[in-house]
């Protein structure tokens, strides 16, 4: 999984969006195009660099540095350098600088979604809306760090008084995605500043261009030098670049969202310097409908649980089960509407589907259709190539979806909705847990009490109940199971950047 992600709010998205045409192509913004390293921005030791392309279009729309182990050596040598004096200073000033970076932000929305679907691919609307999501986390953090102090205890000793503290780890690193590459730097960034820790953050190779982007942000709120420090490397060079983030004793904690197979090399590879980690991993959403569910909020929901980024999503709909008593409506229904998305450049307002992000993308979305015809599976809609080639392909509907087909087992990560029935609510429960990951899910019903014995029984994280948007900078983001470790979001993901100290303080009695 390339994940992550949850619901991208689309308040504030359309008036940018409308503004934005086809010919906007023609006329990105400037982006930088070097690394930034202890408040300057470089080049990688090699001189060598890397292309950036349009999923799109294929064409080339930048070049970055090639950064390696070298490179990394300077970062966190300039994040250590930076680190004793933005601990040292007030949660109140480092939440000014944050919120400044937040509302920079927002001003430069067209700018950073246009730069963002360049190189990502989704809808105008979605990366704008994208923008806005990852702000909320540099306002929601800002506040966070004022509310999250230590605690006093109830001494069990006598003349001891009792209390912790919350401290930062010190030097952080973050290793970020592609689907989301805005909201998914500073829903790992923003608290761990917050908190009081510098940062190295390795972005995906395929995204580069946005992260350098917030980081000049970032720069003109006032973040000091070496704070946040951006080292960009090419698909060759990440696997040495993510084994010295996950190795260096002087890291002491390490974020990383992506598949399961790099999680879990990275939890290995960081336990010689027993390090903190938060890991954010596959996912394989159950998404159920049972009889008595609204068909028209749980068709809505699926479009966008299964849609949205082009199915590019962690928290995608991957395995959708009907109870028999509503199947075949919901599958006429949900077909209707996959036949109504537009396939497009995301530069055009009216496209809902953008492309894959790469070649490899394409292949694996051909293959899992391909393999579950072969166990049986129908094709109602789509399943074919599409006429603009590339990496775009045809929003598809599969029904009586078998659950030992590969898409059932694992990521498609592309816009494909495979439909499979159950008879009754334990099968259904039973449907959803056999998976090795548990991220989120979806449900819906009208009744209260399955809603509860769901949420009990349902193995993941998070679940969504009669709604598919689930994200909030104020709720916690994460998985059970192989889906990950910790949370982000929320007073949770404050606290998991954080590391608790206790004291115990004797006092003299008056006489002595």
């Amino acid at each position: 999984m390339q994940t992550d992600s949850p619901h991208v709010p689309a308040s504030g998205s359309a008036p940018v969006a409308a503004r934005l045409k086809d010919a906007d192509r023609n006329a990105v913004p400037q982006v930088e195009t070097s690394a930034y390293v202890g408040g300057a921005w470089v080049e990688a030791h090699s001189g060598d660099r890397f292309a950036v392309t349009d999923p799109a279009t294929g064409e080339t729309i930048g070049h970055v540095p090639d950064m390696s182990v070298a490179d990394v050596d300077d970062a966190v040598s300039a994040a250590g350098d930076a680190l004793t004096v933005w601990r040292r200073m007030s949660v109140l000033d480092r939440g000014t600088i944050l919120r400044d970076w937040a509302e920079l932000m927002r001003d430069s929305a067209e700018g950073l979604a246009i730069t963002l679907v360049r190189e990502q691919g989704k809808p105008i609307r979605e990366a704008v809306a994208e923008i806005g999501y990852a702000a909320s986390f540099l306002d929601w953090f800002a506040e966070e760090a004022r509310r999250s102090g230590g605690t006093t205890i109830p001494s069990a000793l006598p003349g001891r008084r009792m209390l912790t503290v919350r401290e930062p780890f010190g030097i952080g690193a973050a290793i970020t995605p592609w689907n989301f590459p805005a909201a998914m730097i500073t829903r790992k960034v923003a608290p761990a500043l917050a908190a009081g820790n510098t940062l190295v953050v390795k972005p995906a190779e395929q995204t580069p261009l946005s992260a350098l982007a917030l980081a000049r942000l970032a720069e003109r709120a006032g973040l000091p030098p070496g704070v946040l420090n951006i080292v960009t490397s090419s698909r060759a060079n990440t696997p040495a670049v993510g084994h010295e983030l996950s190795t260096r004793p002087e890291i002491r904690k390490l974020s990383f969202t992506g598949s399961t197979a790099i999680g879990a090399l990275l939890m290995s590879q960081a336990s010689a310097t027993i390090k903190s980690l938060s890991l954010e991993l596959g996912g394989n959403a159950p998404f159920l409908v049972f009889a008595d569910a609204n068909l028209d909020l749980a068709v809505e929901g699926l479009i966008t649980a299964k849609f949205r980024n082009a199915g590019q999503t962690c928290i995608s709909a991957n395995r959708i089960l009907v109870a028999d008593a509503v199947y075949t409506e919901f599958a006429e229904r949900l077909t209707e509407q996959v036949s109504r998305l537009v396939v497009g450049d995301g530069l055009d307002p009216a496209t809902s589907i953008g492309p894959l992000i790469d070649a490899a993308a394409v292949a694996k979305f051909d293959a899992h259709v391909a393999n579950a015809q072969q166990r049986g599976a129908t094709l109602r809609f789509g399943g074919s190539a599409h006429p603009r080639g590339g990496n775009f392909v045809i929003p598809t509907v599969l029904t009586d979806c078998p659950s030992d087909a590969d898409l059932c087992n694992e990521e498609t990560f592309g816009p494909l909705a495979a439909i499979t029935p159950f008879t009754d609510e334990a099968e259904a429960i039973t449907l959803a847990n056999a998976t090795v990951h548990g991220l989120a899910g979806y449900a819906y019903t009208q009744n209260a009490d399955r809603a509860w014995r769901l949420a009990d029984a349902l193995e993941t994280g998070m679940l969504g109940l009669n709604t598919a948007e689930i994200g909030s900078a104020a709720a916690p983001f994460g998985g059970v199971k192989q889906s990950g470790i910790g949370r982000e979001g929320s007073h949770e993901g404050f606290l998991d950047w954080t590391e608790e100290k206790y004291l115990c303080w004797a006092i003299n009695d008056a006489d002595a």
